[in-house]
Protein backbone atom coordinates (compact mmCIF):
# COMPACT_ATOMS: atom_id res chain seq x y z
CA UNK A 1 0.00 0.00 0.00
CA UNK A 2 1.35 3.39 -0.98
CA UNK A 3 1.16 6.35 1.39
CA UNK A 4 -0.34 9.75 0.65
CA UNK A 5 3.22 11.02 0.24
CA UNK A 6 3.63 8.92 -2.91
CA UNK A 7 0.07 9.08 -4.29
CA UNK A 8 -1.49 11.81 -6.40
CA UNK A 9 -4.87 10.06 -6.45
CA UNK A 10 -6.19 7.49 -3.99
CA UNK A 11 -9.75 6.30 -4.63
CA UNK A 12 -11.56 3.44 -2.91
CA UNK A 13 -14.87 1.92 -3.94
CA UNK A 14 -16.06 4.80 -6.13
CA UNK A 15 -19.73 4.52 -7.07
CA UNK A 16 -21.88 6.68 -9.33
CA UNK A 17 -25.50 5.89 -10.11
CA UNK A 18 -27.84 7.41 -12.67
CA UNK A 19 -31.33 6.27 -11.76
CA UNK A 20 -31.09 2.52 -11.24
CA UNK A 21 -27.92 2.18 -13.35
CA UNK A 22 -24.49 2.02 -11.73
CA UNK A 23 -22.22 3.82 -14.20
CA UNK A 24 -19.26 3.38 -11.83
CA UNK A 25 -19.46 0.34 -9.58
CA UNK A 26 -16.85 0.19 -6.83
CA UNK A 27 -13.67 1.32 -8.62
CA UNK A 28 -10.33 1.59 -6.76
CA UNK A 29 -7.49 3.70 -8.19
CA UNK A 30 -3.99 4.56 -6.98
CA UNK A 31 -2.12 7.06 -9.15
CA UNK A 32 1.49 7.63 -8.11
CA UNK A 33 3.10 11.03 -8.31
CA UNK A 34 5.00 11.66 -11.52
CA UNK A 35 3.45 8.88 -13.61
CA UNK A 36 1.04 8.63 -16.50
CA UNK A 37 -1.82 6.43 -15.33
CA UNK A 38 -4.09 5.19 -18.11
CA UNK A 39 -7.76 4.33 -17.68
CA UNK A 40 -8.65 2.16 -20.65
CA UNK A 41 -12.10 1.16 -21.76
CA UNK A 42 -14.71 1.44 -24.51
CA UNK A 43 -17.24 4.26 -24.82
CA UNK A 44 -19.60 4.21 -21.88
CA UNK A 45 -17.36 2.11 -19.63
CA UNK A 46 -17.42 4.75 -16.88
CA UNK A 47 -14.08 6.46 -17.58
CA UNK A 48 -15.37 10.02 -17.93
CA UNK A 49 -17.75 9.62 -15.00
CA UNK A 50 -14.86 8.47 -12.79
CA UNK A 51 -12.76 11.47 -13.82
CA UNK A 52 -15.64 13.86 -13.21
CA UNK A 53 -16.08 12.56 -9.65
CA UNK A 54 -12.36 12.91 -8.94
CA UNK A 55 -12.42 16.46 -10.38
CA UNK A 56 -15.41 17.46 -8.18
CA UNK A 57 -17.60 17.90 -11.28
CA UNK A 58 -19.95 15.12 -10.14
CA UNK A 59 -20.79 14.17 -6.53
CA UNK A 60 -19.45 10.81 -5.35
CA UNK A 61 -22.37 8.48 -4.52
CA UNK A 62 -20.27 5.84 -2.79
CA UNK A 63 -16.69 5.28 -1.69
CA UNK A 64 -14.13 8.02 -1.16
CA UNK A 65 -11.25 9.68 -2.96
CA UNK A 66 -8.23 11.83 -2.13
CA UNK A 67 -6.07 14.03 -4.36
CA UNK A 68 -2.64 14.68 -2.84
CA UNK A 69 -4.14 13.71 0.53
CA UNK A 70 -7.14 16.08 0.28
CA UNK A 71 -10.63 14.59 0.49
CA UNK A 72 -12.44 15.16 -2.81
CA UNK A 73 -15.92 15.39 -1.26
CA UNK A 74 -14.99 17.74 1.60
CA UNK A 75 -12.19 19.86 0.11
CA UNK A 76 -13.41 20.58 -3.40
CA UNK A 77 -11.98 24.13 -3.44
CA UNK A 78 -8.48 22.75 -2.72
CA UNK A 79 -8.84 19.95 -5.26
CA UNK A 80 -9.74 22.39 -8.04
CA UNK A 81 -6.54 24.35 -7.41
CA UNK A 82 -4.44 21.19 -7.82
CA UNK A 83 -6.06 20.05 -11.07
CA UNK A 84 -6.03 20.83 -14.75
CA UNK A 85 -8.80 19.11 -16.69
CA UNK A 86 -9.02 18.67 -20.45
CA UNK A 87 -12.22 17.06 -21.69
CA UNK A 88 -13.19 15.28 -24.87
CA UNK A 89 -14.59 18.48 -26.34
CA UNK A 90 -12.87 21.87 -26.46
CA UNK A 91 -13.99 24.27 -23.74
CA UNK A 92 -12.47 27.35 -25.38
CA UNK A 93 -14.57 30.29 -26.60
CA UNK A 94 -15.14 30.23 -30.36
CA UNK A 95 -15.37 34.02 -30.63
CA UNK A 96 -12.07 34.80 -28.92
CA UNK A 97 -8.52 34.44 -30.22
CA UNK A 98 -6.11 31.88 -28.79
CA UNK A 99 -4.37 34.56 -26.73
CA UNK A 100 -7.66 35.99 -25.44
CA UNK A 101 -8.83 32.53 -24.39
CA UNK A 102 -5.67 31.87 -22.37
CA UNK A 103 -5.79 35.34 -20.80
CA UNK A 104 -9.40 34.68 -19.79
CA UNK A 105 -8.54 31.33 -18.20
CA UNK A 106 -5.59 32.89 -16.36
CA UNK A 107 -7.64 35.77 -14.98
CA UNK A 108 -10.50 33.44 -13.96
CA UNK A 109 -8.01 31.38 -11.98
CA UNK A 110 -6.63 34.36 -10.10
CA UNK A 111 -3.50 35.25 -12.04
CA UNK A 112 -2.57 38.91 -12.52
CA UNK A 113 -2.88 40.37 -16.00
CA UNK A 114 0.92 40.50 -16.58
CA UNK A 115 1.35 36.93 -15.31
CA UNK A 116 -1.56 35.73 -17.48
CA UNK A 117 0.01 37.34 -20.56
CA UNK A 118 3.41 35.83 -19.81
CA UNK A 119 2.06 32.33 -19.29
CA UNK A 120 -0.21 32.59 -22.33
CA UNK A 121 2.76 33.46 -24.57
CA UNK A 122 4.82 30.60 -23.10
CA UNK A 123 2.04 28.04 -23.59
CA UNK A 124 1.29 29.18 -27.14
CA UNK A 125 4.95 28.63 -27.97
CA UNK A 126 5.09 25.26 -26.21
CA UNK A 127 2.03 24.04 -28.11
CA UNK A 128 3.20 25.37 -31.48
CA UNK A 129 0.37 27.91 -31.67
CA UNK A 130 2.31 31.19 -31.70
CA UNK A 131 1.55 31.90 -35.36
CA UNK A 132 -2.17 31.42 -34.65
CA UNK A 133 -2.15 33.45 -31.43
CA UNK A 134 -4.37 36.21 -32.79
CA UNK A 135 -6.68 34.08 -34.92
CA UNK A 136 -10.24 33.36 -33.77
CA UNK A 137 -10.81 29.79 -32.58
CA UNK A 138 -13.41 29.32 -35.33
CA UNK A 139 -10.49 29.26 -37.79
CA UNK A 140 -8.66 26.48 -35.90
CA UNK A 141 -8.40 22.84 -36.95
CA UNK A 142 -9.51 20.12 -34.55
CA UNK A 143 -5.93 19.39 -33.53
CA UNK A 144 -5.20 23.08 -32.86
CA UNK A 145 -8.32 23.37 -30.70
CA UNK A 146 -7.31 20.30 -28.70
CA UNK A 147 -3.81 21.68 -28.12
CA UNK A 148 -5.24 25.04 -27.05
CA UNK A 149 -7.66 23.30 -24.69
CA UNK A 150 -4.74 21.47 -23.08
CA UNK A 151 -2.80 24.73 -22.87
CA UNK A 152 -5.75 26.37 -21.11
CA UNK A 153 -5.85 23.62 -18.48
CA UNK A 154 -2.14 24.24 -17.78
CA UNK A 155 -2.28 28.01 -17.31
CA UNK A 156 -1.73 27.63 -13.54
CA UNK A 157 0.80 24.77 -13.91
CA UNK A 158 -1.23 22.28 -11.85
CA UNK A 159 0.64 19.28 -10.41
CA UNK A 160 -2.09 16.87 -11.60
CA UNK A 161 -3.67 16.83 -15.06
CA UNK A 162 -6.77 14.87 -16.07
CA UNK A 163 -6.88 14.18 -19.80
CA UNK A 164 -10.20 12.72 -20.91
CA UNK A 165 -9.65 11.06 -24.31
CA UNK A 166 -7.37 13.92 -25.43
CA UNK A 167 -6.74 12.59 -28.95
CA UNK A 168 -10.23 11.41 -29.95
CA UNK A 169 -10.88 12.42 -33.54
CA UNK A 170 -7.36 13.65 -34.24
CA UNK A 171 -5.31 12.60 -37.25
CA UNK A 172 -2.22 10.40 -36.59
CA UNK A 173 0.28 13.26 -36.91
CA UNK A 174 -1.59 15.48 -34.44
CA UNK A 175 -2.05 12.53 -32.07
CA UNK A 176 1.72 12.06 -32.13
CA UNK A 177 2.23 15.74 -31.28
CA UNK A 178 -0.17 15.42 -28.33
CA UNK A 179 1.69 12.33 -27.11
CA UNK A 180 4.98 14.25 -27.21
CA UNK A 181 3.40 17.12 -25.26
CA UNK A 182 2.07 14.74 -22.60
CA UNK A 183 5.53 13.19 -22.21
CA UNK A 184 7.03 16.68 -21.81
CA UNK A 185 4.53 17.51 -19.05
CA UNK A 186 5.56 14.41 -17.11
CA UNK A 187 9.25 15.24 -17.62
CA UNK A 188 8.50 18.64 -16.07
CA UNK A 189 7.06 16.99 -12.95
CA UNK A 190 3.35 16.68 -13.69
CA UNK A 191 1.23 13.64 -12.89
CA UNK A 192 -1.22 12.64 -15.63
CA UNK A 193 -4.42 10.62 -15.36
CA UNK A 194 -5.40 9.73 -18.92
CA UNK A 195 -8.59 8.09 -20.15
CA UNK A 196 -8.54 6.52 -23.58
CA UNK A 197 -10.27 3.96 -25.76
CA UNK A 198 -7.16 3.67 -27.93
CA UNK A 199 -5.10 0.65 -26.99
CA UNK A 200 -1.98 1.99 -28.70
CA UNK A 201 -2.28 5.25 -26.76
CA UNK A 202 -2.31 3.44 -23.43
CA UNK A 203 0.56 1.24 -24.63
CA UNK A 204 2.66 4.25 -25.70
CA UNK A 205 2.02 6.64 -22.81
CA UNK A 206 0.89 4.94 -19.63
CA UNK A 207 3.25 3.68 -16.94
CA UNK A 208 0.34 1.68 -15.53
CA UNK A 209 -3.13 0.94 -16.90
CA UNK A 210 -6.49 0.20 -15.30
CA UNK A 211 -8.92 -1.58 -17.61
CA UNK A 212 -12.54 -0.56 -16.96
CA UNK A 213 -15.57 -2.21 -18.47
CA UNK A 214 -19.23 -1.54 -17.62
CA UNK A 215 -18.29 0.51 -14.57
CA UNK A 216 -15.99 -2.12 -13.05
CA UNK A 217 -12.18 -2.29 -12.98
CA UNK A 218 -11.34 -5.67 -14.48
CA UNK A 219 -7.54 -5.48 -14.41
CA UNK A 220 -4.61 -3.20 -13.56
CA UNK A 221 -0.88 -3.24 -14.22
CA UNK A 222 1.82 -2.16 -16.61
CA UNK A 223 1.26 -2.85 -20.29
CA UNK A 224 3.70 -5.78 -20.12
CA UNK A 225 2.01 -7.19 -17.00
CA UNK A 226 -1.40 -7.06 -18.64
CA UNK A 227 -0.07 -8.74 -21.76
CA UNK A 228 1.65 -11.45 -19.72
CA UNK A 229 -1.53 -12.10 -17.74
CA UNK A 230 -3.52 -13.32 -20.73
CA UNK A 231 -0.98 -15.03 -22.90
CA UNK A 232 2.65 -15.73 -23.49
CA UNK A 233 5.10 -14.49 -26.05
CA UNK A 234 5.80 -16.52 -29.14
CA UNK A 235 8.85 -16.91 -31.37
CA UNK A 236 8.08 -17.18 -35.07
CA UNK A 237 10.90 -18.36 -37.35
CA UNK A 238 10.85 -18.58 -41.14
CA UNK A 239 13.15 -21.40 -42.17
CA UNK A 240 15.36 -21.37 -45.24
CA UNK A 241 14.45 -25.00 -46.04
CA UNK A 242 11.03 -26.62 -45.62
CA UNK A 243 12.68 -30.00 -45.01
CA UNK A 244 14.14 -28.67 -41.72
CA UNK A 245 10.70 -28.07 -40.22
CA UNK A 246 10.35 -31.41 -38.41
CA UNK A 247 13.85 -31.21 -36.88
CA UNK A 248 13.31 -27.56 -35.92
CA UNK A 249 10.00 -28.39 -34.21
CA UNK A 250 11.54 -31.27 -32.26
CA UNK A 251 14.50 -29.08 -31.21
CA UNK A 252 12.22 -26.29 -30.00
CA UNK A 253 9.91 -28.75 -28.21
CA UNK A 254 12.83 -30.16 -26.28
CA UNK A 255 13.74 -26.69 -25.00
CA UNK A 256 10.35 -25.13 -24.21
CA UNK A 257 8.46 -28.30 -23.30
CA UNK A 258 5.48 -27.45 -25.50
CA UNK A 259 4.42 -28.26 -29.03
CA UNK A 260 5.40 -25.64 -31.62
CA UNK A 261 2.90 -24.85 -34.38
CA UNK A 262 4.31 -25.55 -37.87
CA UNK A 263 3.13 -23.95 -41.11
CA UNK A 264 4.83 -26.10 -43.79
CA UNK A 265 3.56 -24.05 -46.74
CA UNK A 266 5.19 -20.90 -45.34
CA UNK A 267 8.25 -22.74 -43.92
CA UNK A 268 7.23 -21.17 -40.62
CA UNK A 269 7.37 -22.41 -37.04
CA UNK A 270 5.65 -20.67 -34.11
CA UNK A 271 7.15 -21.53 -30.72
CA UNK A 272 5.28 -20.67 -27.47
CA UNK A 273 7.56 -19.11 -24.86
CA UNK A 274 7.14 -19.20 -21.10
CA UNK A 275 9.79 -16.45 -20.91
CA UNK A 276 10.98 -14.17 -23.72
CA UNK A 277 14.63 -15.11 -23.13
CA UNK A 278 13.85 -18.70 -24.20
CA UNK A 279 13.89 -17.36 -27.77
CA UNK A 280 17.68 -17.08 -27.58
CA UNK A 281 18.02 -20.71 -26.44
CA UNK A 282 15.89 -21.92 -29.35
CA UNK A 283 17.80 -19.89 -31.92
CA UNK A 284 21.19 -21.09 -30.64
CA UNK A 285 20.01 -24.72 -30.74
CA UNK A 286 18.69 -24.34 -34.30
CA UNK A 287 22.00 -22.86 -35.45
CA UNK A 288 23.95 -25.70 -33.78
CA UNK A 289 21.86 -28.17 -35.78
CA UNK A 290 22.65 -26.32 -39.00
CA UNK A 291 19.07 -25.16 -39.56
CA UNK A 292 19.00 -21.99 -41.67
CA UNK A 293 16.66 -19.13 -40.64
CA UNK A 294 15.53 -16.41 -43.05
CA UNK A 295 13.72 -14.20 -40.51
CA UNK A 296 12.32 -14.24 -37.00
CA UNK A 297 10.02 -12.26 -34.71
CA UNK A 298 9.23 -12.41 -31.00
CA UNK A 299 5.74 -11.15 -30.20
CA UNK A 300 3.88 -10.50 -27.00
CA UNK A 301 0.09 -10.54 -26.99
CA UNK A 302 -1.30 -7.16 -28.03
CA UNK A 303 -3.42 -5.00 -25.74
CA UNK A 304 -6.28 -5.80 -28.12
CA UNK A 305 -5.93 -9.45 -27.17
CA UNK A 306 -5.70 -8.48 -23.50
CA UNK A 307 -8.91 -6.47 -23.67
CA UNK A 308 -10.78 -9.19 -25.51
CA UNK A 309 -9.64 -11.80 -22.99
CA UNK A 310 -10.61 -9.62 -20.01
CA UNK A 311 -13.99 -8.37 -21.20
CA UNK A 312 -15.16 -10.69 -23.94
CA UNK A 313 -15.37 -7.85 -26.47
CA UNK A 314 -13.04 -5.41 -28.21
CA UNK A 315 -12.14 -1.98 -26.84
CA UNK A 316 -13.82 -0.07 -29.66
CA UNK A 317 -17.25 -1.63 -29.14
CA UNK A 318 -19.80 0.46 -27.25
CA UNK A 319 -21.32 -1.00 -24.12
CA UNK A 320 -25.11 -1.15 -24.19
CA UNK A 321 -26.89 1.71 -22.43
CA UNK A 322 -23.97 2.94 -20.34
CA UNK A 323 -22.72 4.99 -23.27
CA UNK A 324 -25.76 7.22 -23.09
CA UNK A 325 -25.39 7.56 -19.32
CA UNK A 326 -21.82 8.70 -19.66
CA UNK A 327 -22.75 11.15 -22.40
CA UNK A 328 -25.52 12.52 -20.21
CA UNK A 329 -23.13 13.02 -17.35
Amino acid sequence: MHTNDTLAVHAQGLVKTFGDQRAVDGIDLEVRRGEVFGVLGPNGAGKTTTLKMLATLLPIDGGRAEVFGHDVSREGHVIRQLLGVTGQYASVDENLTATENLLLFGRLQGLSRPESKRRAATLLEQFDLTEAANKPISAFSGGMRRRLDLAASLITRPPLIFLDEPTTGLDPRTRGQMWDTIRELVDEGCTVLLTTQYLDEADQLADRIAVIDRGVKVAEGTSDELKSSVGRSSLTVHLAERDDLVLAAATARGLVGEEPVPSPEARRLSVPLERSEQAVDVLVALREKGIGIESLTVQKPSLDEVFLALTGHTADSDTDDSASMEAAS
